[in-house]
C-alpha cells in the first residue's frame, strides 16, 4: 500500500494496480491535518499523528483507528521503535514523548532544553540499531538521546545545525545508523556522523528550502526535495548531485526512494 495523510483522512492506494486510481481503503478518526504516518515494518499496522493533538495505530482491516493516544499538543513528528513496541513524538509545545503501545500511555516526556525556548519539534526519529533517538527543532537544533531506558532518556548532546536565523525542517538517520541527515530554510542538507556528531558534508545546490530527504537502502545515495521545484539525487561519497528530477510546478514537499534501480 501507499498511505496518504492528508486533513483529515489517511487513505491507502494499492501500489501493484496503476489502473486503479481511487482509494481502498480511507481511515477515518482524526479531525484535523495529518502531519505524520508509517508502516510498522512487517506490515501489521499504520501510525499516525496528527494536529488534532493525537497518535493513533490503524491495523489496516477497518476504516476506523484501533487505539488512539491524547497527546493535547498538536503532533508534528512520529517514528517506530520497533522492537520494543514504542511510539516516539514531537509535538508543537516542544515535548518529545514516548508512548509504550503494551501499556498504552505515555512513559517518558522530556523538554529538550528547558534553559530556553526550543520552539516546537519539526521532526523525530529513531536509529535501525534503535541506539540513538533525535529530534530536530524549528530552531534547527539537534538533541540526541541515547533511548536505552526508554523511561530515562539520557542526553548525549545537541548542536545547532544550520545557520541562526534559518528553520529546521527534516532530520533522518540513515538505515547503517551511521549518518544524521538534517534540511533547512538555508537552502542545504548536513550530514553528519552519528558517532562524533561533527558534519560530513554541506550538499548546496538547492535554490530554496529544502524541505525532505530520504536515504537509499545502502545509505549511499540521499534524494532530497525542495522548494526551488526540484528533486536531487546526491552521491554521499562525493556529495556531488548525480541527477536532478524536474517537472514539478511547485514545491517539492515530500520525497521517498526505492533504490532498486539504483
Amino acid at each position: 500500500f501507499l498511505a496518504a495523510g492528508g486533513n483529515p483522512h489517511i487513505r491507502l492506494y494499492e501500489i501493484h494496480n496503476p489502473a486503479m486510481e481511487t482509494p481502498v481503503l480511507t481511515l477515518e478518526g482524526h479531525t484535523t491535518t495529518i502531519t505524520s504516518l508509517g508502516f510498522q515494518r512487517d506490515g501489521r499496522y499504520l501510525y499516525s499523528g496528527s494536529e488534532d493533538g493525537t497518535i493513533k495505530l490503524w491495523d489496516l482491516r477497518s476504516r476506523t483507528y484501533s487505539r488512539s493516544f491524547e497527546n493535547t499538543d498538536p503532533v508534528t513528528s512520529v517514528a517506530l521503535r520497533t522492537e520494543h513496541d514504542q511510539i516516539v513524538s514531537g509535538d508543537q509545545s516542544g515535548h518529545v514523548k514516548i508512548w509504550d503501545l503494551s501499556m498504552g500511555k505515555s512513559i517518558n516526556t522530556v523538554k529538550p532544553d528547558l534553559s530556553c525556548n526550543t520552539g516546537y519539534i519539526q521532526a523525530v526519529d529513531v536509529s535501525e540499531d534503535e541506539s540513538t533517538l533525535v529530534a530536530l527543532s524549528n530552531h534547527a537544533m539537534v538533541y540526541v538521546w541515547d533511548p536505552t531506558l526508554a523511561n530515562d532518556l539520557r542526553p548525549v548532546t545537541k548542536f545547532r545545525a544550520h545557520t541562526i536565523g534559518s528553520y529546521g525542517l527534516h532530520a533522518k538517520i540513515s538505515p547503517d545508523s551511521q549518518s544524521l541527515v538534517t534540511t533547512s530554510s538555508d537552502k542545504t542538507a548536513k550530514i553528519w556522523d552519528t558517532t562524533t556528531w561533527e558534519c560530513k558534508s554541506t550538499l548546496i545546490a538547492h535554490k530554496k528550502w529544502v524541505w525532505d530527504a530520504a536515504f537509499c537502502a545502502d545509505s549511499s545515495y540521499l534524494v532530497t526535495a525542495s522548494s526551488d521545484h526540484t528533486a536531487r539525487l546526491w552521491n554521499l561519497r562525493t556529495s556531488e548531485v548525480v541527477r536532478q528530477y524536474n517537472g514539478h510546478p511547485s514545491a517539492v514537499t515530500c520525497v521517498a526512494l526505492n533504490d532498486s534501480s539504483v
